[in-house]
């Protein structure tokens, strides 16, 4: 027997067009609104085609403009590119400690450790600012670090984590459009749970 869940997310990945998903992927990836001339910049296409689509998305309820020219990506959005709806409990269980087996190892590359572990997404998003951005570009390449965000739970921050792969960043750049993403991730969940947001 197929599950209401599995027609839903069979109905709206046949309604999205190539186009309508890389216009949603690069609001998924960049946290805050965006216009669409930022959006056609992105995504290298003309600007009319690009604010066709997003009329198009808008009325199916996959984007919204918070303010005047401003898009972002709806929860509707974020189902239409396959993601789960997020539950308070799931938001508790993603942002939970981790034990040292399932901790995050930071490496600079194979067999020389940095003795930097993460235990849970906050624990993450302050230990990157304190290791090198060769470390970074070793797990990113290797796919470490969607690996543990699927551990965790967050098949979210997994798709974000493989569409800034697609962006080819390195060095700062590449740590800082990170810091933004993980810092953002954990300040949304930790809204949707209720646990206060702590920041170093």
């Amino acid at each position: 027997m197929i599950s209401s869940k599995t027609i839903s997310s069979v109905v709206f990945s046949m309604s999205l067009s190539p186009a309508k998903q890389e216009i949603l992927e690069s609001m998924l990836l960049n946290e805050n609104p965006q216009t669409a001339t930022d959006i056609a910049k992105d995504i290298q296409k003309e600007l009319q085609s690009v604010t066709m689509h997003l009329l198009g998305l808008r009325r199916m309820n996959y984007v919204t403009l918070p303010q005047k020219g401003l898009y972002t990506i709806t929860e509707c959005g974020k189902q239409a590119l396959g993601l789960p709806q997020i539950t308070k409990e799931k938001a508790t269980a993603i942002l939970s400690y981790a034990p040292h087996d399932r901790a995050f190892n930071f490496y600079v590359t194979i067999d020389k450790p940095l003795s930097v572990h993460a235990h849970n997404l906050r624990d993450f998003t302050t230990k990157l600012p304190k290791v090198s951005t060769d470390s970074i570009e070793f797990h990113l390449q290797r796919s470490d670090f969607e690996a543990w965000f699927r551990d965790l739970g967050d098949e979210e921050l997994v798709k974000k984590i493989l569409l800034l792969k697609q962006k080819n960043l390195s060095g700062d750049v590449l740590r800082k459009k990170l810091e933004t993403l993980t810092k953002c991730r954990y300040v949304e969940l930790s809204k949707l749970t209720g646990a206060p947001i702590i920041m170093e």
